[in-house]
């Protein structure tokens, strides 16, 4: 969101409820996250689920781009890209010009693109709109999110609040259940002391048969520092919402090495914003679609690297899309349905839905094909291994991912 921040959302929109977060929600420690994967690491084959928030309302016809249909350029003088501009993806649609991480993604068949994802009776709120995709409930509002939900469910054990971890100060409403909530891990720089204050640490992580209880103790949690520093230091950005590397990249790697160092978490929440593009939307939005197709590639490289490249799904998404005609401030107000991008080595890549039309619109708004809780059913059924309905409230179609 650009005037809106995403802890004024949080806050406002009041859906992180009291009991959940009495229940166990709270901001994770580096060291818990290590001592978690040494004492009871993810298995292998356990589902992974990256979900992306793109927070502003992200305007899908400048992301997956109908350059070919002659509607679109005429209802975007100055604003629209050529069929030349565009990264082709076939069916007369390309992907923005920035977006070249993705489109090998794409190629390669990792890369799969839901189109027309919205929902019935749209809402044009930020508050209102992500609401509902972050609590699966369009019509009836809730108080617990849909993965916070499907985190009701897990076993009631000291794992569950990190069995769903948010990268940031906040807890997204997503993450928030009846029962529980997930739990958030703070951004920032990670550094141990130097000099004679760290060449003590050092002393003190040292173990002797001849250590006391106490003793030992103390040298097993000191040498957790250093094991922690080695694993997580690399990946932490110099300050919070530093974006010399990008702000996204930074909580990308932050999950990679988290998913390579075994955590038990199989929900990770990351997000990006700024996408609420009134004014000046070309160049704002192209920075924004290049910085997310950039850290998305990486870490679908990197985690094709690892052993649990089947294991992991990243999605990414938004609240809304954005109205098929631009305005007059070379800029585009909020719309209605959009794509979602779905990636992982075990997807199937290729188009998903309808593409939805530019001249059959609800009052100037395009119409959604696909419910976006169809696409959060089959994660949970395919990535999670959940029962859908239990964490939607009802039953949804099933797309064919794999």
């Amino acid at each position: 969101m650009d005037t809106v921040t995403r802890r004024k959302f949080l806050i406002a929109s009041g859906v992180v409820g009291a009991g959940a977060l009495a229940a166990g929600a709270g901001t994770l420690t580096w060291d818990a996250l290590h001592r978690a994967a040494r004492s009871a690491p993810l298995e292998a084959g356990q589902g992974i689920l990256v979900l992306l928030t793109l927070y502003g309302g992200n305007d899908g016809l400048n992301t997956v781009i109908p350059a070919a249909d002659p509607v679109y350029q005429s209802s975007r003088p100055g604003l629209s890209y050529s069929e030349s501009e565009v990264l082709d993806l076939g069916e007369g649609l390309g992907l923005n010009p920035s977006m070249t991480g993705m489109h090998q993604l794409w190629q390669d068949k990792k890369l799969a693109i839901v189109r027309g994802v919205g929902y019935p009776s749209p809402s044009h709120s930020h508050f209102v709109s992500m609401d509902i995709w972050q609590t699966a409930s369009p019509t009836d509002p809730q108080t617990s999110g849909w993965l916070g939900r499907w985190l009701d469910a897990q076993p009631d054990d000291e794992m569950r609040a990190l069995r769903a971890v948010s990268l940031g100060g906040t807890l997204p409403p997503l993450l928030a259940g009846t029962e529980t909530a997930g739990s958030s891990l703070p951004l920032g720089q990670f550094k141990l002391p130097k000099g004679a204050t760290g060449t003590g640490l050092r002393a003190l992580a040292e173990s002797s048969s001849q250590d006391c209880a106490n003793a030992a103790y103390a040298a097993r949690d000191t040498g957790d520092l250093f094991t922690v520093a080695g694993a997580f230091q690399s990946v932490l950005p110099a300050r919070k919402g530093s974006r010399k590397t990008g702000e996204l990249a930074a909580q990308l790697d932050i999950v990679a090495s988290c998913i390579e160092s075994a955590v038990p978490t199989q929900v990770y929440a990351v997000s990006l914003g700024g996408f609420d593009t009134h004014s000046a939307e070309k160049g704002t939005q192209s920075a924004l679609l290049g910085e997310v197709s950039a850290a998305v590639a990486a870490f679908q490289q990197r985690i094709s690297a690892g052993n649990r490249a089947k294991d992991v799904v990243l999605v990414a998404y938004t609240e809304f899309g954005r109205r098929v005609a631009a305005n007059a401030n070379e800029g585009t107000d909020h719309g209605t349905a959009g794509p979602v991008f779905v990636v992982g080595d075990s997807v199937a890549g290729g188009f998903l839905g309808e593409q939805p039309s530019l001249t059959d619109l609800d009052q100037g708004d395009l119409k959604f094909g696909t419910d976006f809780r169809s696409v959060y059913a089959t994660v949970l059924a395919d990535v999670l291994r959940a029962d859908p309905e239990r964490a939607l409230g009802a039953s949804f179609p099933v797309l064919p991912l794999r």
